[in-house]
């Protein structure tokens, strides 16, 4: 097996403890591949690194890091043949655990040799690659901030949210679909290849990657009153009963609002806009997933 492991030291538990480099490498050994792992630099190298190994006919490129290195990889491999590994050692890990790839230790690099290659569907806002999610609104501000926090995790994430929570008004949306217009206010809206963002926060329970269709999720002003039960649905997988979140499934959007605000694609900050065109990439990408894995 020729392959290339993309290893990003900045990314989630790797800053302190790059064990990972060096398990990758006993992993190659033990195998006997023709492969190396190499190590991201700065922003966006994680793609350049990847198109570099499709050019030197690498059948398997794996990613090392959270949902921002899964991005970056799997965006070069979009439309090849290579198929995209990844070892999931981030804050969310949406797309790995929506796989269900298990961590670092318990069994990802396994999936690598005794998992089978699927078929996903993958997205574009603006032009801008997704494989997880993406979205504007409250999820954009914090992905923003979030990006440049030193302490990430779930817990970052959380503290983060809360300072924005106060000052933040939610925005009105037109949504253009295949059934024709909707206008809304959300706190948040969520564009959705994958069931969740990561953390198991399910933002399109029911969401399947290789099904041709994205899903929508506007979720509603939040006050005193909805907000622990908003809560509580998000994390047990069944946002779709609360009567005030708006879903949608189709194979493009256009979004509008008033003014041009923060985009995200995967949790990694965008260039502002205020209108988003979202279109659907069916059966783009090959991954490598647990063997009779439904994704």
């Amino acid at each position: 097996m020729k392959a290339r492991f993309i290893f990003n030291p900045h990314s989630g538990s790797n800053r302190r403890n790059p064990y990972l480099r060096d398990r990758a490498q006993e992993f190659i050994a033990e195998r006997g591949w023709d492969a190396m792992v190499v190590s991201t630099t700065h922003p966006r190298h994680a793609t350049e690194l990847a198109r570099q190994a499709v050019e030197d006919g690498c059948a398997l490129v794996v990613a090392i890091g959270g949902d921002g290195t899964m991005n970056e990889v799997a965006t070069a491999l979009v439309g090849t043949s290579a198929i995209f590994g990844l070892i999931p050692c981030g804050s969310g890990n949406g797309l790995g655990r929506h796989i269900g790839i298990p961590g670092p230790g318990k069994g990802a690099f396994r999936t690598l040799a005794e998992g089978e290659p699927m078929v996903m569907d993958t997205g574009l806002i603006n032009g801008d690659p997704f494989f997880c999610a993406g979205g504007v609104g409250f999820e954009a501000l914090i992905a923003g901030r979030f990006a440049v926090l030193t302490n990430r995790g779930f817990s970052g994430y959380l503290r983060t949210g809360l300072k924005a929570w106060f000052n933040y008004q939610p925005e009105s949306y037109t949504i253009h679909h295949a059934a024709g217009k909707t206008r809304l206010e959300a706190l948040t809206l969520t564009i959705a290849n994958s069931a969740q963002y990561g953390n198991n926060a399910f933002i399109a329970p029911g969401a399947s990657i290789c099904d041709g269709l994205l899903n929508l999720t506007a979720v509603p002003r939040v006050n005193f009153f909805n907000a622990i039960p908003l809560f509580w649905r998000l994390f047990q997988g069944s946002l779709q009963r609360v009567p005030s979140v708006v879903m949608l499934q189709g194979r493009s959007f256009i979004i509008e609002r008033d003014k041009p605000g923060w985009v995200h694609t995967d949790g990694e900050p965008r260039a502002e806009a205020s209108r988003l065109e979202i279109t659907i990439r069916p059966k783009s990408l090959r991954i490598m997933a647990p063997r009779g894995r439904k994704i």
